[in-house]
């Protein structure tokens, strides 16, 4: 790119750590602010950015944010299903509205607009993230199918012709996976970790709703629980979740988020554990469920950053999570949680020896708080203003 200033591969603790220029900066993105590890990322930016008095243009289909925060929003209007068709419209109409609206740095979320922005943030690389399927169906598994690769499609364009400076991903692996699948945009590519409310999620906080919850579940006070927090419940691995608690008769399962549940349901009573799963749906809140919990469990497959694992760690729970993007800058394996596989076996064995020693929960559950710390909203949201900072000179007319 001739004459683009090129970032850093990283935003040094330094650097986050220094006051910031306000200036204007516009946000590009479907949906900020609602139910997703993503869409509150980005809330949590609006409304950082916004309180360092920064002037905050949101381009988007929603905002669930508080008007009051001060930002300026421009509501794309579009369909949200099916994504076939969605997505090309917002693509269309996204970048007809930011033509209008765009003012200062530019950040889009991924590739959803055409033409230039400054700075693509990137919470999910389609070239090798997995496309999975909520529900067994012919037809749904060919949506998906035909959705990945539309992804794929618009992903290649979309990063090429943004003429960006940046490509800000989530986690170290996201960086590496966009590097080996762009490697002509190598030299743009740095990583700005999530970061995660270490105040709201913490040991102890709102005691009385996660006892409430306990009740309501029925589930005893002397019993162990495991929580699994997250949707796709297949890529997530819901199923080995469930087939290691067969082998774990201490522990309970209490699962937040949405899938086929009568087949899943079906699974456990098959192995004989169907009440000893409980099951919440979606939620706007989940601080509760961490609090009623013991321990984190979550056998995935693939994640960008997995947003949840650090708010499990943040409120003080030992962690059981397979070692993907994310979690590998996290977990150092038996000291502060535990990575593992899809294995039932293994993830069972992990959950005797937590529920055999109540000090080694603790002492992971400590540990795991004090690594959660060093990823906090406040850290995220200063290293994304210095780069905006740095970037200012280039987004002006």
């Amino acid at each position: 790119m001739a004459g683009a200033q090129t970032p850093a591969a990283s935003v040094t603790a330094e650097q986050a750590q220094g006051p910031a220029a306000r200036c204007d900066v516009t946000i590009v993105a479907h949906d900020i602010g609602s139910v997703g590890g993503m869409e509150r990322v980005l809330g949590e930016l609006v409304l950082g950015l916004s309180e360092r008095g920064h002037h905050v243009v949101v381009v988007a289909r929603t905002c669930e944010l508080p008007p009051s925060a001060g930002f300026e929003f421009h509501r794309v209007r579009g369909p949200r299903r099916p994504f076939l068709l969605a997505y090309p419209w917002f693509m269309m109409a996204g970048s007809l509205a930011l033509r209008r609206r765009r003012r200062g740095v530019v950040q889009a979320t991924g590739a959803i607009v055409l033409g230039r922005v400054d700075i693509v943030a990137v919470h999910y690389c389609h070239q090798v993230g997995p496309a999975n399927a909520s529900r067994d169906t012919p037809l749904f598994r060919l949506q998906v199918r035909l959705a990945s690769i539309m992804k794929r499609a618009g992903e290649r364009l979309g990063f090429h012709r943004s003429n960006a400076a940046a490509f800000v991903c989530v986690s170290d692996g996201v960086a590496e996976e966009v590097r080996s699948y762009f490697p002509e945009l190598a030299e743009r590519v740095l990583t700005i970790h999530n970061g995660v409310d270490t105040r709201a999620f913490a040991p102890g906080e709102r005691r009385e709703h996660a006892a409430a919850l306990r009740a309501s579940l029925r589930i005893p006070d002397d019993a162990l629980v495991a929580a699994f927090v997250g949707s796709e419940w297949e890529r997530k691995g819901l199923e080995p979740a469930i087939r290691a608690l067969a082998l774990a008769p201490e522990w309970t399962l209490v699962v937040a988020g949405d899938g086929e549940r009568s087949r899943y349901q079906a699974l456990a009573d098959s192995l004989g554990v169907g009440d000893r799963v409980r099951w919440l749906g979606v939620m706007a809140d989940v601080q509760p469920v961490y609090q009623l919990a013991d321990a984190f469990v979550l056998p995935t497959s693939y994640e960008t950053f997995s947003l949840v694992t650090f708010e499990a760690a943040a409120s003080g729970l030992a962690i059981l999570a397979a070692p993907v993007s994310g979690v590998r800058e996290l977990i150092d394996d038996g000291r502060n949680g535990y990575l593992i596989t899809r294995e039932p076996q293994m993830i069972a064995e992990r959950l005797g020896w937590l529920a055999a020693d109540p000090q080694l929960r603790s002492r992971l559950a400590n540990a795991a708080r004090e690594a959660a710390l060093s990823f906090s909203w406040e850290r995220m949201v200063a290293q994304h203003a210095e780069l905006y900072e740095r970037l200012a000179d280039r987004a002006r007319p």
